[in-house]
């Protein structure tokens, strides 16, 4: 039975090798790549990228240090190997690399020069890209090097898939007439456009005003598929009723298979999926949840966006303090529209938010880190916070951020009387500065659209962005008619207050909770604990174990520390925690009445 991806006539997806590269530069284009992997056990990608009609006697090629929607550096270089240049007689050409990825090529008289490596591929991982015996998946910002100060250049990309992959999918656009052949106005889409490639299956297209939307991905497993489209279809309607316009003429989900991570583009999104998530309640909620918020990016970060993050930086890194925006909004909205559809009920919109307010509420961090620092400081601690020790210091925008955006919502509908909202916001930042303007917003421009659009005095509200001042929660969910719980609880059982792990024959510990009593018994992460109570154990009989502790219990345990093995006795303490349960009010009024209606679209 033929593939059934052979009878889709899709703008994205090319299903046959052609070489065409006479064809691609018969058509003006001086900077044409290929990439092959005949191979592909190896690891290996062969990226060729053939330059004509250079003017320069010198001209240096750098290679991306990360990729968009991924904020740390990921030095892609790392993975080049077999870097050669000839020119178009085939004899070699000087370069030198003269930093990791960086290489200036001195072609002399000659009118044309091929520049040739290999990229390794081998961390089955979102931002990087990926090849192995079964598919490939390109990561563009890891495989093409880029003219010092020639972004804005065009550029023809050729594929050579392996033999016995007929599928290709990509947002990018194909060459007219070329297979597997695709063209990039410029090096920031080029690096905004992934390609999965191999036996890939897709679902059947869906259409939003007009506009095609497909679902296509590598081993996405045995779901109800029909049900699943119905909920992209009303993810889409969702988040584009907001904004009011769709800015693409074709959208692609592409599914890398199990892994990790999503990251968001300009007209698709590629995400880890493995549809056996689908088969339970809360499986395909979590599912659901992580496709909207990839989905709903396209608005928030790729047009609706801090001036910072475009033009990028490849090589330095594009630093804003508004990632809270970027990220915690789109948290915010994946909530929200899961709600407005139907999706999501309002105990699962109020617990989701929930969950972000214990996880940056119930930590140490909020006491050290603004979430404006935190946006920042993602290129050196990772986009959840510093690790180890460090963890204590540090707060995450994904969770912060979402509640931000609950707050400064709930804000502008009291403060208008309902007739405004953060919709509003959104709407307007899309249209006043990506659609007119063509670029980015400032912190201040962010804060003047809030302003302008509430009417009232904020200042309080940004405190919570540039400070660590704790957040009046209650003040602000009661615009809603809600009461929230912000009193702390005593947890069951005692607390230790270890994360541990088993490694090779050791228990060791990961992290140690701030003042918690292995913290103020001097554990850190990084510690082996050898004995307990006299007993190895590893951490599951090390959970369990402590399972039969009670507060005021004393432990004793046998340490490795700095190369010494030390004992340590240890009092169990009860653990405090804050709920923030989220309740209705008994007697709200019609302000309040008809904010919680018209949020959540009761």
């Amino acid at each position: 039975m033929p593939n059934p991806l052979s009878r889709l006539l899709l703008p994205i997806l090319i299903m046959s090798i052609f070489s065409g590269e006479l064809k691609a530069q018969a058509k003006g284009n001086n900077l044409v790549f290929t990439v092959s992997m005949k191979e592909p056990a190896s690891h290996y990608f062969h990226v060729s990228l053939k330059c004509d009609n250079l003017r320069s006697d010198t001209i240096r090629f750098n290679m991306p240090t990360w990729s968009p929607g991924y904020y740390q550096f990921l030095h892609y270089a790392r993975n080049v190997e077999h870097f050669s240049v000839t020119d178009e007689t085939g004899q070699a050409v000087s370069f030198e690399q003269t930093r990791t990825g960086s290489w200036l090529v001195r072609k002399g008289t000659a009118k044309s020069i091929r520049v040739s490596y290999d990229v390794k591929a081998t961390t089955p991982f979102v931002a990087q890209s990926f090849l192995d015996d079964t598919h490939a998946y390109l990561i563009p910002a890891s495989l093409f090097i880029y003219p010092d100060k020639g972004i804005g250049q065009s550029s023809v990309i050729m594929i050579e898939p392996h033999a016995g992959w007929p599928d290709i999918a990509t947002g990018l656009e194909p060459v007219p007439g070329l297979q597997n052949t695709y063209q990039a106005e410029n090096f920031d889409i080029l690096y905004d456009s992934p390609l999965l490639i191999g036996k890939l299956d897709s679902l059947p297209a869906f259409y939003v005003q007009g506009i095609p939307h497909r679902f296509i991905g590598y081993k996405i497993g045995d779901f109800d598929r029909t049900a699943f489209v119905n909920d992209l279809r009303k993810i889409v309607e969702g988040a584009s009723s907001i904004i009011g316009d769709i800015p693409y003429r074709h959208y692609t989900f592409l599914a890398i298979g199990p892994g990790r991570g999503g990251i968001e583009h300009l007209n698709s999104t590629t995400i880890s999926f493995d549809g056996s998530q689908l088969k339970t309640l809360e499986g395909r909620k979590r599912m659901l949840s992580f496709i909207t918020h990839e989905y709903f990016h396209h608005y928030n970060v790729k047009r609706i966006r801090p001036v910072e993050l475009g033009p990028f930086d490849y090589e330095n890194g594009s630093k804003t303090r508004q990632l809270w925006i970027s990220e915690g909004l789109s948290v915010y909205y994946e909530y929200l529209v899961l709600k407005r559809q139907g999706m999501m009920t309002q105990d699962d919109f109020f617990n989701a938010l929930r969950n972000n307010m214990m996880a940056f509420e119930n930590k140490p961090g909020k006491l050290y880190q603004s979430v404006a620092q935190a946006s920042y400081e993602t290129w050196s601690d990772g986009p959840f916070g510093r690790t180890a020790d460090e963890i204590n210091k540090t707060i995450s925008y994904y969770d912060k951020g979402p509640v931000l955006g609950l707050l400064l919502d709930l804000k502008i509908r009291h403060e208008t009387k309902n007739r405004r909202s953060l919709d509003d916001v959104m709407r307007t930042l899309y249209y006043d500065y990506y659609k007119k303007r063509n670029r980015g917003f400032t912190e201040d421009e962010f804060r003047a659209v809030c302003q302008k659009i509430t009417r009232a005095d904020l200042s309080g509200f940004f405190e919570y962005v540039y400070t660590v001042k704790d957040i009046d929660y209650p003040a602000y969910l009661r615009y809603a008619g809600l009461l929230i719980d912000t009193t702390a609880s005593d947890l069951p059982g005692a607390w230790l207050g270890t994360n541990t792990r088993d490694r090779n024959d050791s228990l060791v510990i990961t992290t140690a909770d701030w003042n918690s009593p292995a913290w103020k018994a001097g554990l850190r992460g990084g510690d082996q604990i050898l004995l307990a109570d006299g007993k190895k154990v590893n951490k599951k009989e090390f959970d369990e174990w402590i399972k039969t502790k009670h507060p005021g219990d004393r432990v004793q345990l046998e340490v490795w520390k700095k190369n010494a093995r030390v004992s340590v006795e240890i009092m169990l303490e009860i653990r405090k925690e804050k709920k923030f349960t989220i309740a209705p009010l008994a007697d709200p009024d019609p302000l309040q009445q008809s904010i919680l209606k018209e949020w959540l679209q009761n």
